[in-house]
């Protein structure tokens, strides 16, 4: 026993110097943890805090299936002359709790995407639930009492309800594992689906009935899905896991959103006694138009992606048909595509990403013999010849209007008389005229009225509106009666033929135009008389850009000869 002794006092000690070590370490942190911290060694940390707060992500435009269906619609009741409809909306509930989204405001922006260019629905804002009344709401109560502002009654309202949501309908489950001594595996996949129901009606707001067949029943299926992987096992003494899964889960707010689109065309379309269903079968109203976009996005380098949007562009008359080698960080070519973007409703950035690939594209795919999504006359023309061919085979040849090797469209312009009468080619003197006028894409708009002694003054652009850069994306009101102060009042003038005129260039050839004509607006033009003599001027001005041009006459009666 002696001689073990002094074997076993060095394996006692050498035993408890760890543990001793141990606890002397943790006393000494928990001693520093009260102590506190000096938040001025942090400020170089903590300044990053400005630029890591702000999104990394470009916000982009909330879109639907539909979203090109309501710009369908908007161009429809344009072209029908669809007069102005003052319409509202009750609250849409959903009672099952489960789909927490602003449906009445989605109702709000569909009517207003389908009312851009032809004014065919205005909404009547107006809240008498004290409970979701604000600031608005209580000033309009106010001055409604002291009789300082008019509401005009709504001829329409909109009622409905989230109807139903039908959580994991179907539900697929997969697990298996294995175990051993010192090995185990895990996997597990899982799918989901849950259906969503929505039943929007059409009212008559004078009796508070809702109108026979102006209704809309849809529902819409939104999934979940995932799947994991594990592992977990030993090595000698130590252990060790390993975990890895991938999930995905469609939001009920783009579902809800879907479906409201879908009903208000359904229910505008039938109201209005339209072929509406003409823009619901759109090759951009198919579930997978988007994804399958976004696939090719993937493919393509970057390369690829600009020369597409690029020749897109051309083809639409953004850009010169003959220019080459222009690089998409050149300000042309940033112009270019902000002008685009504007157009099309987009967050403007100037810059060539999924969204503006999207909207630049999406006129020439179209759906194959099975029902697949094809491209059609997508055609490489990048600048450099070592760029691949993303013709992968299934791309049918260029139609005519196709990106590629067909001339660029021409500037649209449309001028229509907004008066509500069966005969717009005749008024009493005094009366009120109103017109509107809409461009295909961004152009610059002069606007001219003729009296009937041939005296001619430009009525847009004027003092109260200088700006004579008009996007495809708005209407322009002659005059715009919708603001507070128009600038102007058009009315039938002295007994004789009058006439508008509008002139609509790609450049701003203001600058070109003869002297008199760069007084101010709404001032007669000294020198010229006529329509015909504006419109010589313009085209003398507008050599090397385009040109577009767009008349409309009327008789002026004298008073009470109707």
């Amino acid at each position: 026993m002696n001689k073990q002794q002094p074997f076993a006092t060095p394996m006692a000690h050498h035993t408890h110097k760890p543990l001793s070590v141990s606890l002397v370490a943790a006393a000494l942190f928990i001693s520093g943890c009260s102590t506190p911290l000096d938040a001025r060694k942090d400020t170089g940390f903590q300044s990053n805090a400005h630029a890591m707060d702000r999104p990394a992500n470009r916000p982009v435009r909330s879109l639907s299936s539909f979203s090109d269906s309501l710009m369908c619609m908007d161009h429809m009741f344009r072209d029908a002359e669809v007069p102005t409809t003052l319409i509202t909306s009750k609250q849409i509930p959903d009672y099952s709790g489960r789909v927490p989204v602003a449906t009445k405001d989605m109702i709000i922006t569909a009517l207003s995407q389908m009312s851009r260019l032809s004014n065919a629905f205005r909404y009547v804002d107006f809240e008498v639930d004290i409970a979701r009344q604000d600031t608005v709401q209580n000033l309009t109560t106010i001055l409604l009492n002291n009789n300082q502002i008019k509401l005009q009654r709504p001829a329409l309202y909109v009622s409905g309800a989230v109807a139903f949501v039908d959580q994991n309908v179907i539900n697929n489950r997969f697990d298996v594992g294995t175990s051993a001594s010192r090995l185990e595996t895990g996997f597990s996949k899982d799918n989901k689906a849950t259906i969503i129901g929505m039943d929007l009606q059409l009212g008559d707001f004078r009796s508070r009935t809702l109108i026979p067949g102006l209704d809309s029943a849809n529902e819409v299926i939104v999934g979940s899905g995932g799947q994991g992987l594990d592992l977990a096992g030993r090595i000698g003494d130590y252990g060790w896991q390993f975990n890895v899964g991938r999930d995905y889960t469609q939001g009920s707010g783009a579902a809800v959103r879907t479906l409201v689109d879908l009903a208000m065309i359904e229910l505008t379309g039938k109201w209005t006694r339209l072929p509406y269903w003409q823009c619901l079968t759109l090759e951009q109203a198919h579930p997978y138009f988007q994804r399958q976009l976004r696939d090719w996005y993937e493919e393509g380098s970057t390369a690829v992606r600009g020369a597409l949007v690029k020749n897109s562009l051309v083809s639409a008359g953004y850009l010169p048909a003959n220019i080459q080698g222009l690089p998409l960080n050149h300000p042309q070519m940033r112009d270019a595509i902000s002008r685009y973007q504007a157009d099309q409703g987009m967050v403007v950035t100037g810059v060539v990403d999924f969204m503006t690939y999207e909207r630049a594209l999406r006129q020439y795919v179209a759906l194959g013999d099975k029902g697949e999504l094809i491209r059609v006359g997508w055609t490489p023309t990048v600048d450099t010849p070592t760029q691949p061919n993303i013709n992968d085979g299934t791309v049918t040849a260029a139609p005519t209007g196709a990106p590629y090797g067909s001339p660029p469209n021409p500037l649209g312009l449309n001028l229509q008389m907004e008066n509500l009468v069966a005969d717009k080619s005749k008024f009493e003197q005094g009366t009120q005229i109103f017109l509107s006028a809409t461009v295909s894409r961004a152009a610059h708009l002069y606007c001219y009225l003729q009296a009937s002694n041939g005296k001619v003054q430009r009525i847009l652009p004027n003092p109260t509106n200088r700006a004579s850069l008009v996007s495809a994306n708005q209407t322009v009101r002659i005059p715009d009666w919708m603001a507070p102060n128009p600038g102007f009042i058009l009315d039938a003038g002295l007994p004789g033929n009058e006439a508008a005129a509008c002139f609509a260039t790609g450049d701003d050839v203001f600058a070109m135009l003869p002297a008199p004509m760069q007084i101010d607006g709404l001032q007669l033009i000294e020198g010229f008389e006529g329509m015909d003599s504006i419109q010589k001027a313009f085209e003398q001005a507008a050599v090397g850009t385009e040109l577009t041009t767009q008349r409309m006459q009327w008789t002026s009666l004298p008073r009470n000869s109707r």
